[in-house]
Parts: C-alpha cells; sequence; structure tokens
C-alpha cells in the first residue's frame, strides 16, 4: 500500500493526489460519462454541418440506409470522418499524456517535441522521392519520421552532465521541431508539384478521408492505443524519478523504450492520417488531472476519450463557422490550444500542474 500511494504522485511536482478524487467507483462515474459526452460529439458530428439533419433522419441512415435519400447519403458520407476523428483524436491526447509523464515535463507534447515535425518532414521527402499519394504509403514514412525525430530529441537532450531533464527535453524538441519545419518548407518551395500534393495534407483535416484510410490506420492506432494504455503504472513509477523507479523494481531504460514505441505508433499512425494537429496532446492530459488526479493509469483513458471530444467538437465549428465553406481542424485546434499553452507557460508554479 506505501508503494501504490508513493506512485500516485503528480510527476513534476510530486504533490499527493486528492484521495476523494481517486476514489474508484466515482471515478468510474466520470468515466462513464466522459463516454457520454464522447458519443454526443459523435452524433453531432454526423447531423452537424454545411447540410444539417435531424437525430431521427440519422438513426434512419445508419439503420436502414435509403440510397436515393439525399439526407441519408449525407449522413453516411460523414461516418468515416468521425470514425478519423475518434481515432485519431485519442491517439494524439493519449501520446501526449504518455509523452508528460516519460518526460516529467508538463509542456510535452508530440507537436512541441517535434515527433510531428519528424513525421511531416518524412512524408514530404516520400512525396518528392516516390510521388505518394495515399495514406498507405504515408503512414510507413510518418513512422520512420517520427521515430527518427524521437530518438534526435532525446539523444540531444542526453548531451551534458545532467541527461535528459525535463527543461533540456523541451528545448532540444522546440529547436528540433523548428530546424525540421524549415527542412520542409526548403522541400516544398523547390517542387511546386510536391506543395500541391502537400499543402491541404499539412493543414491537419479529416474532411476527404474515407474507409481505405481508416482501414490503413486503424490498426495501428489501435495497437498503439492498447500498448500506451498499459504504461499507466510505469508512468506513475517514473513520475517519481529514475531512482526511485529502479527502487521500486523498474526497468527504467525499457520503461521509456517501451512508452516511446507507443508515442511513435500513435503520432505516425494519427499524423499519417489527418496530418499534423498540434495541441490535442497539450491540452487534453492537464483537463484530465483536474478531473482525476495524477494517476496515470486514469490520465490515459480518460485522455483517450476526451482527445476525440476536442477534435470533432473544433472539426464541428470549423463547419459551421465560415459557411459556405470550412476551416480545417488543424487551425481550429491552434485557435483553442494556442491561448492554453501561453496560460501554462505563464503560470508560476507548473510543479502544480
Amino acid at each position: 500500500m506505501a508503494v501504490q500511494a508513493a506512485a500516485l504522485q503528480d510527476a513534476p511536482g510530486r504533490r499527493p493526489v486528492d484521495r476523494r478524487r481517486s476514489s474508484t467507483p466515482r471515478i468510474l462515474a466520470k468515466l462513464a460519462i466522459t463516454a457520454l459526452v464522447l458519443l454526443a460529439f459523435c452524433i453531432a458530428s454526423l447531423i452537424i454541418g454545411a447540410r444539417s439533419v435531424g437525430i431521427g433522419t440519422m438513426i434512419d441512415a445508419v439503420t436502414a440506409f435509403d440510397p436515393t435519400n439525399g439526407e441519408h447519403a449525407v449522413v453516411l458520407s460523414r461516418v468515416p470522418r468521425t470514425i478519423v476523428g475518434l481515432l485519431v483524436g485519442a491517439a494524439l491526447a493519449t501520446a501526449g499524456a504518455a509523452l508528460q509523464g516519460v518526460a516529467r515535463n508538463p509542456l510535452a507534447d508530440p507537436g512541441i517535441l517535434g515527433i510531428n515535425a519528424g513525421a511531416s518532414l518524412a512524408v514530404v521527402v516520400g512525396i518528392y522521392l516516390f510521388g505518394l499519394s495515399s495514406a498507405s504509403g504515408y503512414i510507413w514514412f510518418a513512422f520512420a519520421g517520427a521515430g527518427a525525430a524521437a530518438l534526435a530529441v532525446y539523444a540531444v537532450a542526453s548531451l551534458g552532465r545532467e541527461g535528459a531533464t525535463p527543461v533540456k527535453l523541451a528545448l532540444a524538441g522546440a529547436a528540433l521541431a523548428a530546424g525540421l519545419a524549415s527542412l520542409t518548407n526548403a522541400v516544398l518551395v523547390s517542387s511546386q508539384e510536391t506543395l500541391d500534393a502537400f499543402r491541404f495534407w499539412q493543414v491537419g483535416t479529416l474532411s476527404g478521408r474515407g474507409w481505405d484510410v481508416i482501414g490503413v490506420v486503424a490498426p495501428f492506432l489501435l495497437a498503439g492505443l492498447v500498448l500506451t494504455l498499459a504504461t499507466g503504472k510505469v508512468l506513475n513509477s517514473l513520475a517519481l524519478g529514475d531512482d526511485v523507479a529502479r527502487s521500486l523494481g523498474q526497468n527504467v531504460g525499457l520503461a521509456r523504450a517501451m512508452t516511446a514505441l507507443g508515442v511513435v505508433i500513435l503520432c505516425g499512425a494519427a499524423t499519417a492520417a489527418a496530418g499534423p494537429i498540434a495541441f490535442v496532446g497539450l491540452v487534453i492530459p492537464h483537463m484530465v488531472r483536474l478531473v482525476v488526479g495524477a494517476d496515470y493509469r486514469w490520465i490515459l483513458p480518460f485522455s483517450a476519450l476526451l482527445g476525440p471530444v476536442l477534435l470533432l467538437g473544433a472539426d464541428i465549428i470549423g463547419r459551421v463557422i465560415l459557411p459556405p465553406g470550412e476551416v480545417q481542424v488543424g487551425i481550429m485546434t491552434a485557435v483553442v490550444g494556442a491561448p492554453v499553452f501561453i496560460w501554462l507557460v505563464r503560470r508560476r508554479n507548473m510543479a502544480q500542474l
């Protein structure tokens, strides 16, 4: 019991969790409510858009599709988009929560640490050199780029006497992200054909994603989610510091490697499916901590449910904010996430996040 209580500490500040918020029945009730909220957003994603339909029509379209009914066709065309939003939102939020735990840094995020930028650069190189045009081609390059970026960030942050501290990881990630973005732009400006193929994917969008994309990325996203969700207990130990984690019997190197593998799979597949979408992995884990405390065994599943809520909500707003066109979801998540990121940076005591 003493070990379990010690593990339930917040990563940066090692602040004990409020036990009232750690009560399993209460958290399970909150998890059920979160799942219902996600279901509501999925329904909203199917019925709201440039051409909105009623809930009754949506139910009829799903249960008894009539190919001659135009409204049924509208609903069915939104199903793949909603499923991609579910998968990508869950992947990015879970990856962000895992990164914050393994790096012991509240500002860790696949975008900020350069992992998404690495995946994007690899996809651009694939388009430029091999003429890639589909998710089945993007995904392997995205995996390679995300993995290489993660290794590069850790290698740079490990230089020096203190090793890969949270601050050095954040600085190395930000510097690498900027450098990779410059290389991406250099490739794009040198090839108009590559730019044309990349510019719509680059913004980050759920539109135009069909069952072919889902079939390619879903197995990787589900495998990455299972792997990452299983690291909750490990992340609780790492949150106490490497020495304490070793005293609790954890293999720190193996634990970090397994978590990093899950993050790379999630980020690579999500980036291949929807393009580089920022801030989901930064905002959601902090929102979750306000609800369930600092136990990663709960932070990870809650993040997997709330990530799609943010992404689908941003996508819905983007569809209706500027009719008859739409604002891509990558832009909308940045509009929401950037102020939150600034707020986090300006907080005096980051250890209490």
